[in-house]
């Protein structure tokens, strides 16, 4: 295996580990210690640096001390990373599959497994998460109206946009 397809393997294994690891006792704010991705789950203290600034979609931090690192959105696992409640744009974008706009149409966006639903500032970053899924669809969203509605909305440190879920009113066809 090329060193570059190791770190992608790697940067992707890292994502499950900080968002998705049931077995690890994170503390409340998703922070996990670098020792234990060193020892037990084979990164190197370089490697967790060049995943961390040279991820494309800047989905880690470490802290100031470089000895702990989370991610910044995605978790299934119930941590609070600190997000400040945000005024969102007028409409932000929602990248999915076409297969899945029956079940948004019907239900809205769910966060899923997630702790939130992620949002895009533009329809081009949309695209490219709708694509990652099948074909691709963008859904824009009147967050104006939702949060006028009383709908809180966050902006992560990587500028993913997040609320809770978009129910099947806000949605607009763009």
């Amino acid at each position: 295996m090329t060193e570059e397809k190791d770190l992608i393997r790697k940067s992707k294994h890292l994502a499950f580990l900080l968002r998705h690891d049931t077995e690890y006792q994170f503390d409340e704010h998703g922070w996990r210690d670098v020792k234990d991705l060193i020892k037990n789950h084979g990164y190197t203290m370089a490697e967790l640096e060049d995943i961390v600034a040279n991820n494309d979609k800047q989905r880690y931090e470490f802290n100031t001390q470089h000895t702990k690192i989370r991610a910044r959105q995605g978790h299934s696992i119930n941590v609070d990373v600190e997000l400040q409640e945000t005024v969102p744009p007028d409409i932000l974008y929602h990248g999915t599959a076409t297969r899945f706009l029956p079940s948004i149409y019907d239900k809205g966006i769910l966060s899923e497994t997630r702790q939130y639903v992620h949002l895009s500032p533009t329809k081009e970053i949309a695209t490219k998460v709708g694509s990652r899924h099948g074909k691709p669809y963008v859904l824009g969203i009147d967050c104006k109206r939702m949060a006028s509605d009383g709908i809180k909305f966050y902006l992560s440190r990587n500028g993913v946009w997040l609320t809770k879920y978009v129910d099947p009113k806000y949605l607009l066809t763009i």
